[in-house]
């Protein structure tokens, strides 16, 4: 029997973790929600924007995004999605965070995830099914938190002007000119951006650039066609970035990409 898809059915399961795979198309929405139970959003290719009250999220690959119970959030496709969901029930796993946060994922979280969605909702918690999930919950527990939140503005003006930089990060114009896109003056777009991200705009372009970045190479595509493809004019100071900021280089970040029939 196929395997359910229906979020409410992971909700009251008798097991601590309930596992449930789903896929989606480009640009797909899902509207405001929230769930009984807390939820960690993994997608082994693609990339997602999550929303919530507290604060957007972009989720990479390689990434994942804990979202406490009854927490109300949104979530975009902006490419394919492969999604992997954990729903969790935090009154038997308690330590969990008490905030939205992205966590990395690490190779073997990762493949403990896969093998948690192809066990039976009511897995054997004596068996095989149980020892993956205690061993999932231990992995978990040690997962950093990783330097990829991008706090999303709510402005009207600003949202217009986040959303064509994420379409197209190359994208170099200044704050005046796109002042005189928006309809608004350079210092009143530097102090709202401050305002509602808690960042400059050049270190929230940096940010969104990052990200992007993330999908693109755990995608597989060559670190020199994301650098141009992100508005960098030399792979090196692309590369430079990417190293202060993950704390690896692009190469070996690409390098470690899951394979595709894992997906």
């Amino acid at each position: 029997m196929a395997r359910s898809i229906d979020p409410l059915d992971y909700q009251h399961v008798p097991r601590p973790v309930a596992a449930m795979p789903k896929d989606f198309a480009a640009g797909f929405e899902i509207a405001p929600h929230s769930h009984p139970r807390a939820q960690l959003v993994h997608a082994v290719s693609g990339l997602m924007w999550v929303e919530a009250d507290a604060g957007a999220w972009a989720v990479p690959p390689r990434y994942a995004l804990w979202i406490p119970a009854g927490i109300r959030h949104s979530v975009r496709m902006v490419t394919p999605v492969a999604m992997r969901t954990l729903y969790i029930d935090t009154g038997q796993v308690a330590w969990l965070p008490a905030t939205c946060t992205v966590l990395e994922v690490r190779p073997l979280l990762r493949e403990l995830i896969l093998a948690a969605a192809a066990e039976p909702i009511e897995y054997d918690e004596s068996g095989r099914g149980g020892h993956v999930v205690a061993l999932l919950l231990d992995e978990l527990r040690a997962s950093p938190a990783a330097p990829v939140h991008l706090p999303m503005p709510r402005d009207r003006r600003l949202g217009r002007l986040a959303a064509q930089l994420l379409e197209d990060p190359s994208r170099d114009e200044t704050l005046d000119q796109w002042g005189a896109a928006v309809g608004a003056s350079a210092r009143t777009l530097a102090r709202r951006f401050r305002e509602e991200t808690g960042m400059s705009f050049a270190e929230w372009r940096q940010r969104a650039r990052l990200v992007l970045a993330l999908a693109r190479l755990a995608e597989g595509e060559a670190v020199g066609a994301v650098a141009l493809a992100l508005g960098y004019r030399s792979a090196s100071a692309f590369t430079a970035m990417f190293r202060r900021t993950i704390g690896r280089a692009p190469a070996a970040y690409r390098a470690q990409r899951a394979p595709a029939d894992d997906r």
